[in-house]
């Protein structure tokens, strides 16, 4: 044997060895309980939600929400304004998620406001006038799309971290359906799916405001010295059920600090040794959160968390950058909420359009026919292949063997999950290369029928088949390509099979096949050749 069929040998056997232990072992060895080192369980093969079993849901993104958000700012800036410019105003009131009416503007300050009003509106609304001073606000229809699709984008990226942060494997977050506000979760190996369901649609919109007034124990109460009515620019909130705060405060509609001026939110203890959520703000967010405070020290800081209070502490001192979120919360609760406050709140609330719970008895049935498939399959493959090609049928199944074996190596060294239409890609993948396989043999009995030698025409039937594998598998990665850029979840665990095992096919068939032919060759005195 001369040293360039042995190096070929080896380099074949070390690509089956080494593929062999990253994607087949670990299965083996969790099957039959054989020693399997914790860097090399790492590697083990992940499944996909239908054959490990877990959450499948899909929500739909409350773009109003967002809209909304955006117009009662734009209203709460402008009124400022007009206060700040002596400009007397009835009412401004938000009538719809995209525009809000002003009244009561005197003739003699019109001017004054529709500049003041240019400043704060021009670039997302549209004003029309009415008659006794009325303006109307309406958010431009542009902006409004605009918006809605940014609302949908940041929920899916502020889902997809929170499902991180839970420390899920391979999940699928992505839009769904046609109407360009659903998103489609599919979380495999959760089995708490309350827990999962609840820090996803948290919306975890956090303030810190100064208390007008209060706490009280009614919201009538605490209107008493208002008239009963609440004040324009202000809101009555009331204290979080769960921190046992049933009282009613009185605060500005706009907060001092929000949740996007958070740097960071983590577990910590308060004084009295009970969990709390500590956090720490921007560099923005800090001056703005020391102007407050040092601005009204001795006065009530609230912490709204989803429009309710979870604690109310009075400022002692000009605080900068650093605070903390107290109350009756449980570890868990403390965990959770620090979670959804790092990987920031959503843009708008979240509605369950549909839920399903897919056990594992289920992922197991997938996994025992998908295999029997695998297994029925790989059998009528090999008997054709011996029947036909008689001994170098024994060839395209041991080449057929390595393509499989490094099929499932690579997907496990690259974290790709096998779902079910993987295993309908890995059953394709087998056919694609005894497909290969035949091309060739067929190409090399023809060369024989020339009357060319055994090796020359082993030669010649690689050689000049390359080129058409080469171009069928490139057609085939487009394709697959494709279904990877477009499909979803399962069509794009099919699509990542598929583009592995073309990839590893062009080597088996090629270099692999090619090598067992010269090695059994160099070994005989006489070239001959079973086909």
């Amino acid at each position: 044997m001369n040293k360039n069929i042995r190096w070929k040998i080896l380099t074949s056997l070390g690509v089956f060895i080494i593929f062999f232990a990253v994607g087949v072992y670990p299965i083996l060895a969790q099957r039959y309980h054989l020693p399997l080192p914790g860097w090399l369980a790492a590697k083990q093969l992940k499944l996909g939600l239908d054959l490990k079993g877990g959450v499948h849901l899909v929500l739909r993104v409350q773009t109003d929400d967002a809209l909304k958000i955006t117009t009662t700012t734009t209203s709460e800036q402008l009124r400022e304004a007009v206060k700040s410019a002596n400009i007397p105003v009835t009412s401004i009131a938000v009538t719809t998620p995209t525009s809000f009416h002003v009244e009561g503007i005197p003739q003699d300050k019109d001017a004054e406001f529709t500049r003041l009003a240019d400043d704060q509106t021009a670039v997302n609304f549209e004003r029309n006038s009415g008659a006794g001073g009325t303006y109307e606000f309406t958010m431009r229809p542009n902006i409004a799309a605009t918006m809605r699709e940014q609302a949908v984008t940041q929920a899916r990226e502020t889902i997809e971290r929170r499902v991180n942060e839970l420390g899920v494997a391979e999940p699928n977050i992505s839009l769904y359906g046609q109407t360009a506000d659903q998103i489609l979760v599919q979380l495999p190996g959760v089995t708490d799916v309350a827990r999962a369901k609840e820090i996803i649609r948290n919306t975890a919109i956090l303030a810190l405001k100064i208390v007008e007034a209060g706490p009280a124990g009614s919201q009538e109460q605490l209107l008493q010295q208002f008239n009963g009515k609440v004040p324009e620019d202000m809101e009555v909130v009331q204290g979080a059920a769960a921190t046992g705060d049933s009282s009613f405060y009185l605060m500005r509609k706009v907060a001092a600090v929000t949740g996007r001026d958070l740097r960071a939110a983590r577990t910590t203890i308060d004084e009295n040794n009970r969990p709390a959520v500590g956090f720490s703000l921007t560099n923005e967010g800090a001056r703005k959160f020391g102007k407050v405070t040092g601005e009204n020290i001795g006065r009530l800081l609230a912490i709204v968390l989803d429009n309710r209070v979870v604690s109310a502490a009075r400022i002692e001192t000009k605080i900068n950058d650093e605070g903390r979120i107290t109350g009756t919360f449980t570890p868990q609760q403390v965990a959770d909420l620090a979670l959804v406050l790092r990987t920031g709140a959503l843009p708008a609330g979240l509605t369950y359009l549909e839920e399903q719970v897919i056990g594992p008895s289920l992922g197991a049935d997938s996994i025992r026919a998908g295999v029997t498939a695998s297994l029925v399959g790989l059998l009528l493959v090999v008997g054709f292949m011996l029947i036909y090609y008689r001994l170098s049928g024994v060839n395209a199944v041991v080449a057929l063997i390595f393509n499989l074996v490094i099929l499932l190596g690579l997907m496990a060294y690259i974290g790709a999950t096998m779902t079910l239409p993987g295993i309908a890609g890995f059953v394709l993948t087998m056919g694609i290369g005894v497909d290969s396989n035949v091309l060739i043999f067929e190409r090399i009995k023809e060369e024989l029928a020339a009357q060319r030698g055994v090796r020359a025409s082993i030669n010649a039937g690689f050689s000049r088949v390359f080129l058409t594998l080469l171009d069928t598998h490139v057609a085939s990665l487009i394709s697959a390509a494709f279904l990877f850029q477009f499909g979803t979840g399962p069509i794009r665990g099919f699509a990542m099979t598929l583009v592995i095992g073309l990839i590893s096919n062009l080597f088996t068939s090629t270099f692999v096949s090619k090598t067992l032919f010269e090695a059994v060759l160099s070994h005989r005195q006489t070239a001959e050749l079973s086909i």
